[in-house]
Formats: C-alpha cells, structure tokens, sequence
C-alpha cells in the first residue's frame, strides 16, 4: 500500500497543468439562439446580459474585442472591418453567441451630403464591410456625380485598425496582418442612385449659309480668213468659250469677223435648314438632313467593295442637364456638300478611267454651358476661292495694247459663310389627349363642293375637346 501511493502521484501530476490552462467557457445545457451585433470602425457598444458574466471568448480579437464593465456588462468596440463571435458564458452555465460585424462608419459621408447638398434629401449612405453603398435618388445625373466624389473621399484614404490596450486576461490581440479578412484596405463605393426623372433637351438649330460669286469675263474673239486657191485659213477663234455672246460684232460678207465681249455676273445664293432634334440628357443625338453616295474602295484578291458616305447638313449632339437648369451641351454641327469636282483612277480590269466624286465638308465642335432658352451662333465659316484664267495666242497676246485683241481673260471669285444658331430648351412629352396632329382638321370636300365650288378641304369637324396651346416642336416647355 505504501508503494502505490508515489504511483498514484506520478500519474496525477502531468494532468494537474492541463486543467488549469483551460480558462474558456464550458457551457452547460443547450446554448441560446446566437445574437447580432453591428459596430463601425472605431465605435463601440455597451451589451447587457440577462445575468452576471462568468467566462467570454473573441473568436477573432484583431476585429472586435470585449472588456466587463459590469457584472452583467460587456465593453464591445470594433478595431478592425470583419466579422467574427463571442461566446458569453452566464453564472448558471448557460452560453450565448453573438455574431459581430465591423464596416465602414457611414455617418460622416450623411452629415457631409447634409450640408453641402442639402436640397438631396432622398439619398441613403450605408455601409457593407469595407465598401459604402449609395442608393435613393436624385434630382439630376450632376448630383450623381457630386454625392460619388464626396463618397470618394472617405473610401480613398485606407482603414487604420484601431490600436487597442491589452485585455484584462492577458491575452494580448493579434496582430491585423496576421489575421485573414483583416487589414488596412481602401475600400470601394457601389452606385445605386437613380434619377428621379431623366430631362430631355431639345435644340432647334438654324444654318444659315450665304454663298455670294462674282464673274468677270473679257474675251475677244477674231476669224480671219486668207484664201489662196481651195485653201482658207483661220487665224483666231475666240478662246474660252468657243462662242461669243459679246456685245460688240463686226463682220464683212468676205467671212471676215471681229468679236468682243465683256460680261459682268453677280450670284447670291441663300440657304437655310432648321432641325429641330432632341435627346434624354447624358445620351446623344443625330440629324442628317442629306444623302448618301457609296464609292469603290478596293480589297485585297482584286476585289472592289462600295462603302457609304453621307452628305448634307447634320448635327450631332450630347446634352447633360446640370443643376440649376444649366446645360452642358457637346455639339458638332456639320455641312457637307458634292462637290462639282471629281477625281479621276484608273484599275486594272476596267476600262477608261472612272471620275469618283469628292465631298467638301464644313464642321465645326464645341461644347458650351447655357440655361434653358438661351442660344449661341457660330460663325466664320467662311470660304474664299479665285479662279483666274488667261488664254491666247503665243507672243501675240503678249503685246502692248493690242495683245488684249489676242487673249481671253476669265476671273471668277466665289466667297461662301456658314453660321449656326443653336437654342437649347429643356421640354417634357405631352399628355396622352394633347397631340394634334396637323391632319386632324382635314376633310374631304363633297362632290358639290369639289365640282361648284372648286374648293379643295371640306368643313372642318366640331371640335370636341378644347383646344391645346401650341407646344415648341411637339414638346410642352416645364
């Protein structure tokens, strides 16, 4: 009996340390429904339990940590953006988990959209992790963009884990890079916002374009003839025209023939277009008030394919309607014209040559900043072309005075300028009932009325609803 003893001791030594290193809860009977709580970056919270406190335990101390404060109080401030548990043990046995999660503290971000856009009231900022999500809506796509910028600037900078004491229990928290999830990462902003409701601008465009030439012709044409048995000779026959419509000719009977002409001619062409488009601010619109023409473009094996290009007056345009009724309007008007000139290739396999013809182009873009109503011109545009030609016989139109007798002198100056006036307005569609459209009033005339009388529309209906006042371009103006 005496030598079992010292046995005994040697086996209940090594188990002695083994137990007083278990220092967790030990959780008697079925566990309470796990709980949740949320915290922000740097905020803490106060969790009071229905009885005093006799073990807890942090899954992950780097995210969340909790410190008693009170028999049945505990101390939980959030370090770092992450989720993790703890598990509370009460004084009769029984254990509670509670789910934690840390994010991104939103309530700087709402204060800050409080009061520098106070008119958006409906836009709601919250946080998931480490990333801030925007929603709600606004009154325009400018304040889309403002309420990211300012988003930008609190998810720019990176998330610092709070530096917190050591624990009452000694057990000191790990380290945030040492710990999966956790770390000082910028975070990301999701767009959730909507507008409202879209504004649509229309533009109603005016080109105007006025194209003014000046012709001044001089020409003498001369036919003297020198007969010497069957032969006659021709010595001049006017130069550029092959026909004089002069104002002075002298002729004999013997064909002998003096032809002078000088012409003066002045053109002035006016054109004017005016389209009127629209399009939903932030998209892009288009007119083209023209034609196509398709040329040969040549590919490789010999093969020739036709590719098309447009011509005549066209406007494209990208309205963005700001805060405050202002316009942001990119507008590239463009005035294209065939030309009377063409250029001349030759190809294998096709006889002759082939005239392609060439398409001169007047563009201009800009992009410009303007409330609703108001307009603005561009100009300039203007074209300068001199064409000068002098034809005549060598060495004799080269003398003094009367070689005018033996050249032809041609001069033409055409001088074109292009101007748009562009106004934008911002409209809203018309009710279902307020479209009229310009037929609705006509009808037929009777036979008696087509015959007798000659007239052409009969008597318009009674109209059955009132009247609605006229619109601009089919859009009611807000």
């Amino acid at each position: 009996m005496k030598r079992a003893l010292p046995i005994l001791c040697l086996i209940l030594l090594p188990t002695a340390p083994l137990a007083a290193a278990d220092t967790g809860p030990r959780c008697g009977g079925a566990a309470a429904t796990p709980g949740h709580l949320q915290l922000e970056v740097g905020k803490s919270s106060m969790l009071r339990l229905p009885e005093a406190v006799l073990q807890r335990s942090v899954g992950n101390p780097a995210v969340a940590q909790a410190m008693l404060v009170a028999p049945d109080t505990l101390y939980v401030v959030g370090a770092d953006i992450g989720s993790t548990n703890m598990i509370i043990q009460g004084k009769s046995g029984v254990c509670s988990v509670v789910n934690v999660t840390v994010s991104m503290d939103p309530a700087g971000l709402r204060a800050t959209l409080a009061e520098l856009m106070p008119e958006e009231k409906a836009i709601r900022v919250t946080a998931a992790a480490d990333t801030l999500v925007l929603s709600g809506t606004v009154q325009d796509a400018d304040s889309v963009l403002h309420a990211v910028e300012l988003a930008q600037a609190y998810v720019r900078r990176a998330t610092t884990p709070l530096a917190l004491p050591k624990p009452a229990d000694g057990a000191a928290p790990a380290p945030a890079a040492a710990v999966p999830g956790a770390g000082a990462a910028a975070g990301r902003i999701i767009n959730l916002l909507n507008i409202s409701a879209p504004q649509q601008v229309m533009l109603a465009v005016q080109i105007a374009e006025v194209s003014k030439s000046l012709l001044e012709r001089l020409e003498v044409g001369a036919t003297l003839r020198f007969a010497s048995g069957s032969w006659a000779t021709t010595l001049l026959s006017n130069f550029l025209t092959g026909a004089a419509n002069g104002l002075l000719d002298l002729r004999k009977s013997n064909g002998q023939q003096l032809t002078i002409e000088a012409q003066k001619q002045d053109g002035l062409v006016r054109i004017l277009a005016e389209p009127t488009v629209m399009a939903i601010s932030g998209q892009e619109g288009s007119f083209l008030a023209g034609g196509k023409i398709f040329i040969p473009v040549g590919q490789d094996n010999n093969k020739v394919t036709l590719e098309e290009r447009e011509y005549g007056v066209g406007l494209r345009f990208t309205p963005t309607v700001l805060s405050g009724g202002r316009i942001n309007l990119k507008v590239a008007p463009e005035v294209s014209e065939l030309s009377r000139e063409g250029v001349g290739i030759s190809s294998a396999g096709v006889s002759g040559r082939s005239i392609l013809p060439v398409i001169t182009t007047r563009r201009a873009s800009t992009t410009v900043q303007l409330y609703d109503g108001q307009s603005y011109a561009i100009g300039g545009l203007i074209k300068n072309n001199q064409v000068s030609n002098v034809t005549g016989l060598p060495w004799l139109s080269e003398l003094p005075v009367l070689g005018a007798l033996f050249r032809s002198t041609d001069f033409q100056h055409d001088r074109t300028e292009l101007l748009f006036v562009i106004t934008a307005h911002l409209v809203k569609p018309l009710p279902p009932a307020g479209a009229v459209l310009p037929t609705a009033q006509l009808t037929p005339p009777s036979r008696m009325d087509l015959m007798l009388n000659g007239k052409m529309e009969g008597a318009p209906p009674p109209l059955s609803v009132p009247a609605t006042p006229p619109a601009v371009g089919g859009f009611e103006l807000p």
